[in-house]
């Protein structure tokens, strides 16, 4: 429902920040690392997502689209939902979540409060093919400034291509064109390819 809240910070701490746009506070939960992420900032950026049940509607917030991302997988395993989500992103890093489902450290996922062994198993049977076929920079944030080439790419990661496929297919689409393509020009060539 909400991509993302730009405001000013008016309320934060470890748990949740209250972030004012519009004439509206929202009080948003977040994990430690968001918490570290916003240090010093008058004026923040969250990427939300609401977690709607009959008694509630919860917003949580992330400092990056990759932690979001990343929480999004985590709460799709059957028995992770969003709280134990909030709380192993609060134990460890994403990069690190990520990097101990890809390896399967079944070991270092226990050491997070609330996750036993059949979960940290599922979490890696459900994940590790997911996350190691969108590679380790799908959580580094995209930056703003971004190339038609780069935009290509996410596009077809997003429309469930595997990275190394979609930048093959990419850069035949490229080498085969003699003028500039738009970023719609570029997807369908590489379409037409995959």
């Amino acid at each position: 429902m909400f991509a993302y809240i730009d405001g000013k910070l008016t309320f934060k701490c470890p748990t949740y920040i209250v972030v004012e746009a519009g004439g509206v506070g929202y009080h948003v939960n977040i994990s430690l690392n968001t918490y570290s992420a916003l240090a010093n900032t008058e004026r923040c950026k969250v990427y939300t997502w609401l977690h709607v049940k009959e008694d509630a509607h919860t917003l949580y917030g992330f400092a990056d689209e990759g932690e979001r991302t990343l929480f999004l997988h985590l709460i799709s395993v059957s028995g992770i939902g969003p709280a134990t989500c909030r709380m192993m992103l609060s134990s460890i890093t994403p990069a690190e979540i990520q990097a101990a489902i890809i390896s399967a450290d079944v070991v270092l996922i226990q050491r997070i409060k609330g996750i036993g062994a059949k979960t940290a198993q599922r979490l890696i049977l459900e994940l590790q093919d997911k996350l190691k076929k969108e590679g380790p920079d799908s959580l580094i944030s995209t930056p703003k400034n971004t190339t038609t080439r780069e935009e290509a790419l996410s596009a077809l990661v997003m429309l469930g291509f595997g990275k190394q496929v979609a930048e093959k297919a990419i850069d035949n689409a490229m080498n085969k064109s003699e003028e500039d393509l738009t970023v719609e020009q570029m997807i369908k060539i590489a379409l037409k390819n995959l």
